[in-house]
Order: structure tokens, then C-alpha cells, then sequence
């Protein structure tokens, strides 16, 4: 795939050039493939106008052409094409208020930071460098381009994608940068919560999630749009069972071990699972002569999870799961003694594999011990589907047959008939009959 997007680029860049116009790879292509990964998308500028691009392609959608730039589809994949520009004052912190066409050089100091401002040639691979975007990438930095107060004013969530970049990249951000950020933070909150989603889902799962939420909390932006787990720093745990120290370690700890291969929602679930899983813990911390407790901690954690993921605008189905997966994470102490259709209803759970993934990590991230997760495995390996998902042995057509009324009590009936069948204590129709007789009256 990444070929055949780099291959589509090119000849986007080679039809520009051959109609009489300059055109580059520009942004974050150019920074991966000086670093030698493969990017995913390529961004193009030139100096064509929206309508002299329009003219030139077949498919092409306008997708922000007051700013100038359109979307050259080839294959069904998008790659936008931007004209060169200069921007006015930004008046909302996001937006400019007028836009300029005008060189590659101004075009380039427009943008946001250092790594990200590098043009390249795609038919030579020369790369152009205005801003000493190279050396950056050499020294690991995330430095903006310009006066970064400037640089932020003109989009605040330009803080957030700086963070964003030094996880991903495992950069630095250099010092200016950061005292920018630091000065800042407070005015994160005017962004949408919708990009802020977006940035620290990317913070997440694209790597080095750790960094990122430390120097979210080390710039105080943390504070600004996750007040709730900024408080979790000092909330300490006993020792025997968390010997890795305060709550936000133990977070810390557990982001590190997230996979690190993009925002597929699977992905997304457990990381919000695991940044949320223990955040009701600074509200319900309790000492007494017996130690530290968090009675009520999964409860409130879920209250507090829920009361974020609805800031930031998350979808119902996803809520749900980073939810369910808060609910039942402290369920897992209790696996080798549950009786065994309970059990099984445990096992059969949707999205059993995040819950036993966090878990995992919940385990690796303090004292270290996998019985449970191990005992968990064990029993999925060696259960079949219909032990799980045992078939119906009678069906709410037979009861009604029997005798009963139409109803609730059919519901009940049929699940007391599944828990008998989970525990191992009814696998015949003849079985079932029995049971029903013995257990319910049925309506003469």
C-alpha cells in the first residue's frame, strides 16, 4: 500500500510540473522518509490555484478550497493538495482570517513546527530546507518554526500536537517550545473537544504514550483538558500490592506497554481503559488501622470515565467499552474461585480479550503476578464454543407448548435453564423437562 500511495503522489507532482507549476512533497512525508519509515499519506503543496488543480485531475473534491486546497482522489485514496500560502492574524485561535497565495518559502514558515517543514522533490529526492528542519530530525527536537508564543496563538492545539510528535517520534521538545506550552496551557480549553480527541487518541496508540502524558502533566496541559487524572500524582497505594508507588506510576507504567500499531478501536478501548481504569482512586483513597483502601474506587472510576468520555465528545459504543472494561477490571481476583457458570458468562463477555489485555497489564504494571490472567487463557483454550454458548435445550415455543403463559416468566425460565447448563448439571432435553416441572408451576 505504501508504495503504491507514494506512486500515486508522485505522479500527482509530476502532472503539476509538467503543466508549468512548482509542486513538493511537503510535512510529514518528507520528515518520515528522512527518518526511513514508510509514511502513510502524502501531503503535496504547489503553486497552482484550487481551479488550476481542479482543471488538471479528473477526481478531485473541494475539501477546503477558501484556504486552497483540494483532494486529488486516484484509486479511491485522497491526497490533498495545497496551494502555496501565507496567513493573516488568526482570529479564533484556529482559523485564518484571510489567506494569501503566495511562495514555498512563505508557505513553509507558516507551519507549525521545524520537523514538519521540509519540502522534497519526489522525482530527485532533493530536499528543500528553510527552516533547518533536517537538523532537527537529526537532534531529535520538536521546535517550532519562528516565535513559538506566535506559532500556538495562531492554533492553540498546536501545544497538543507538539506533545503528540515528541511521543510518537521519541523526540525532545526543545526548551523555548516548552516554556511556550507551559505559559499557554490554559488556553487548550478553548480548542474542540473533538480535536483534542483526536490528538490524544494519536498520543495513545501511535507510540510512546508514556512520554506523552508526562510531559503533558510536566507542562501543565494535563491539568487544563484531564484535571481528573492530574490529581491521581500522590495518590499513594499500599506497597505489597503496588510496589511501583503512586497511582499515576502505576498509570505511567501501564501506558508503556501499550501496542503502539495505530487507532483501531481496539486499540482506542484499551488505552482509555487503561489511562481510566484506576481514576477513581483519588476520590476514594482511605486510610485506617487496617492500611490504605479504594473502597467504591471502580464505581466512581466509572462515573469520572464516563463524565470525560462525554467531554470529549466519544461515541456511545465506545464509551461503553472503556466503561465495561473500568467495570469489571478488579472482577479478575475472583476468577479461581468463581463456580463455573458463572465463570463461563465471565469468559463469554463482548471484547473478553481487551478486559484480559488489561488486566495483563494492570498485573505486569505492579506486583507482577499473571495466575489469573494465565488461568483465564487456560480456560478459553480449552473451552469449546458450546461449552460457552451452550445450545438451547428448550426453546420459549416449548414452554408455551408445556403450558406457561407468555411472558416474563418464559425469559426466566430459559435463563435458569442456561445457568443449569453452564454449571455442567443439565446437557439433555429430557434434563430440562425435568428441571422446568420440578422448579415451576405451570398455569392450569
Amino acid at each position: 500500500m505504501g508504495n503504491d500511495n507514494r506512486r500515486n503522489a508522485e505522479e500527482i507532482v509530476r502532472q503539476l510540473k509538467q503543466s508549468g507549476y512548482e509542486a513538493y512533497f511537503v510535512g510529514g512525508c518528507v520528515r518520515d522518509f528522512i527518518l526511513s519509515d514508510v509514511p502513510g499519506d502524502y501531503d503535496i503543496v504547489t503553486s497552482a490555484r484550487t481551479d488550476q488543480v481542479t482543471a488538471i485531475f479528473d477526481h478531485t473534491v473541494a475539501i477546503g478550497a477558501k484556504f486552497g486546497v483540494v483532494a486529488v482522489i486516484v484509486e479511491h485514496h485522497p491526497y490533498e493538495v495545497a496551494t502555496f500560502r501565507s496567513d493573516d492574524i488568526y482570529e479564533d485561535g484556529r482559523h485564518p482570517s484571510h489567506v494569501h497565495f503566495s511562495s514555498a518559502k512563505e508557505d513553509v514558515f507558516r507551519r507549525d513546527f521545524t520537523v514538519n517543514g521540509l519540502l522534497m522533490d519526489p522525482e530527485t529526492n532533493e530536499i528543500v530546507d528553510y527552516v533547518d528542519g533536517r537538523a532537527d530530525i537529526e537532534k531529535k527536537i520538536i521546535r517550532t518554526i519562528g516565535d513559538p508564543e506566535s506559532r500556538f496563538n495562531e492554533d492553540f492545539l498546536r501545544m497538543l500536537r507538539a506533545v503528540r510528535f515528541a511521543a510518537n517520534l521519541g523526540f525532545n521538545v526543545d526548551p523555548a517550545t516548552q516554556n511556550a506550552i507551559e505559559r499557554n496551557a490554559a488556553k487548550i480549553k478553548q480548542i474542540s473537544a473533538e480535536r483534542v480527541q483526536e490528538e490524544l487518541g494519536k498520543i495513545l496508540t501511535r507510540g510512546g504514550s508514556r512520554r506523552g502524558f508526562e510531559l503533558m502533566i510536566n507542562t501543565g496541559i494535563l491539568r487544563e483538558i484531564l484535571p481528573e487524572l492530574d490529581k491521581l500524582k500522590g495518590v499513594e497505594q499500599p506497597p505489597r500490592f503496588h510496589p511501583e508507588g503512586d497511582v499515576w506510576q502505576h498509570t505511567l507504567m501501564m501506558l508503556e506497554l501499550l501496542p503502539e500499531d495505530g487507532e483501531t478501536n481496539a486499540n482506542l478501548c484499551l488505552a482509555w481503559g487503561t489511562l481510566l481504569h484506576d481514576v477513581g482512586k483519588a476520590v476514594t483513597r482511605n486510610e485506617d488501622e487496617n492500611g490504605v483502601h479504594f473502597y467504591g474506587h471502580v464505581q466512581r472510576g466509572e462515573e469520572i470515565a464516563d463524565d470525560i468520555m462525554q467531554r470529549l465528545k466519544f461515541s456511545r459504543a465506545q464509551r461503553e467499552t472503556v466503561l465495561s472494561l473500568i467495570h469489571y477490571h478488579m472482577v479478575f481476583m475472583n476468577v479461581q474461585k468463581m463456580r463455573p457458570g458463572r465463570l463461563k458468562r465471565f469468559l463469554r463477555m463482548p471484547d473478553f480479550n481487551l478486559h484480559l489485555e488489561l488486566h495483563r497489564l494492570d498485573c505486569l504494571a505492579s506486583h507482577g503476578m499473571l495466575d489469573n490472567y494465565e488461568f483465564c487463557h487456560d480456560q478459553l483454550q480449552h473451552l469449546a464454543l458450546d461449552d460457552l454458548h451452550p445450545p438451547r435445550l428448550l426453546t420459549g415455543d416449548d414452554l408455551i407448548a408445556l403450558g406457561f403463559t407468555p411472558g416474563k416468566i418464559i425469559g426466566e425460565i430459559l435463563q435458569s435453564l442456561e445457568d443449569e447448563q453452564l454449571e455442567g448439571r443439565i446437557t439433555t432435553q429430557e434434563e430440562a423437562n425435568k428441571y422446568v416441572q420440578a422448579n415451576w408451576k405451570m398455569k392450569q
